[in-house]
């Protein structure tokens, strides 16, 4: 545990799947196409902490949805990238971008197409309820599934790792 804590307090930049990890992959669609995801308050607070401790947040995601362009906005997350079939080539384009070093980089994913970014990063998070192939190339599993606390899990484990988690937390006890 200790090497992946150490993995962890490298951690600058956390990069999100959406489906699956920051709701819990269901999607419900209207008769007139409209699409609707459920995604965790707890987990954009969690969010919102992390960010509030300098590490950045990204989002790559295969499929494209208004719903996903405004729950970001409201997070404060600026590197969105929706619509990303092959999620490598774009995760490779923001790497170099913000000039870091995979070891600074997590990513979280869930299901198979998230594995080719997965297997390069620093450190590579799987939720609870990820396939089994992507479990097996993880290097942490969040204690919840996708879009029930995950994200909270993985924002509170890099903040745990780097110091920065009792303060985050401490703000609220006064």
């Amino acid at each position: 545990m200790k090497d992946i804590l150490d993995k962890a307090a490298q951690i600058k930049l956390v990069v999100f799947d959406v489906d699956g990890v920051l709701t819990d992959g269901s999607l419900y669609l209207a008769d007139d196409g409209q699409e609707y995801k459920a995604f965790n308050s707890r987990d954009g607070h969690g969010m919102k902490m992390l960010q509030a401790t300098g590490v950045e947040l990204a989002v790559i995601t295969g499929r494209t949805s208004k719903v996903v362009e405004h729950r970001m906005a409201s997070l404060g997350i600026e590197h969105v990238f929706q619509g990303q079939r092959h999620k490598l080539p774009v995760f490779e384009t923001l790497i170099a971008g913000l000039k870091l070093r995979m070891e600074q980089v997590a990513f979280v994913g869930d299901d198979v197409v998230d594995l080719p970014v997965l297997r390069r990063v620093g450190l590579a998070i799987a939720v609870q309820d990820a396939h089994p192939l992507v479990k097996s190339h993880a290097h942490w599993q969040t204690p919840s599934n996708g879009g029930r606390g995950a994200a909270r899990d993985v924002c509170e484990f890099i903040m745990q790792a780097q110091g920065n988690l009792d303060a985050q937390l401490g703000a609220y006890l006064l």
